[in-house]
């Protein structure tokens, strides 16, 4: 029977150092980066909010519309829509101090809307899976390569949903799902 040595390391994706994972859907070095990324998730759905409701009390037929108004409506920063003014990608009218107007159609035309940005985000992507032989881990492959016991593998098949076909007496397990579910993302 084999003990479990399984040393995996990651790169935490809000502060950057290297850690040791306790668990395999570690994303984080520690709780309180755990909290930052929270925060920060939370922040930008709180804004997606805020710029919806916004979005949605301007007036489809406006053609010129304010540089505020862009950026409820459409995926570009503030920053983004008025270096495309400069560089004279979308027509603009000046009105006075703090009044310039950009036309709707010239951002249609360059940037997507944040409604069908938020439509890709959400729709899954179909998992395909060759569940060939050739493609495919047994059981006791996983174990030998990853050093790791046969019921910490199944437990991981059940809990990650991944697909598994039996041949005979041996069950294989894709490559691809596994190799994800143990790599070390250290670079």
């Amino acid at each position: 029977m084999l003990g479990i040595s399984l040393e995996i390391r990651r790169k935490c994706k809000v502060c950057g150092t290297v850690f040791l994972v306790k668990k395999l859907d570690s994303q984080y070095c520690s709780a309180k980066c755990s909290k930052v990324a929270y925060k920060r998730k939370h922040d930008a759905e709180q804004r997606e909010i805020r710029l919806a409701k916004f979005a949605a009390k301007i007036p489809a037929f406006q053609e010129y519309i304010s540089v505020k108004e862009a950026v409820a409506i459409f995926a570009a920063e503030r920053d983004s829509i008025y270096r495309m003014v400069r560089s004279g990608k979308i027509h603009s009218v000046n009105l006075g101090k703090r009044l310039i107007r950009v036309c709707r159609k010239d951002l249609e035309a360059l940037v997507p809307t944040r409604k069908k940005i938020r439509k890709e985000q959400y729709t899954p992507m179909p998992k395909l899976y060759s569940l060939d032989p050739k493609d495919c881990y047994t059981i006791g492959e996983v174990c030998k390569k990853y050093r790791i016991n046969d019921s910490t593998v199944w437990a991981h098949v059940r809990k990650y949903s991944i697909p598994s076909r039996q041949i005979g007496n041996f069950v294989y397990i894709p490559k691809k799902e596994i190799d994800n579910l143990y790599k070390s993302d250290v670079l």
